[in-house]
């Protein structure tokens, strides 16, 4: 079994992904995760500024 580096194995899944389904869903994915991480950053940055009512 070969040992690819993981921006390899992410590169040939993109390049497989456009080959067999268009350019359109690989955009639908990366738009997902994009939204997600950025809700999640923002979350994540935003529940330090929450008041305590102590």
């Amino acid at each position: 079994m070969e040992q690819h580096p993981p921006a390899t194995w992410l590169t040939e899944a993109a390049t497989s992904a456009v080959q067999q389904h268009g350019a359109g869903n690989l955009l639908r994915v990366v738009l997902i995760v994009m939204i997600l991480g950025c809700a999640l950053t923002a979350w994540f940055l935003l529940r330090g500024y929450k008041k305590k009512d102590d």
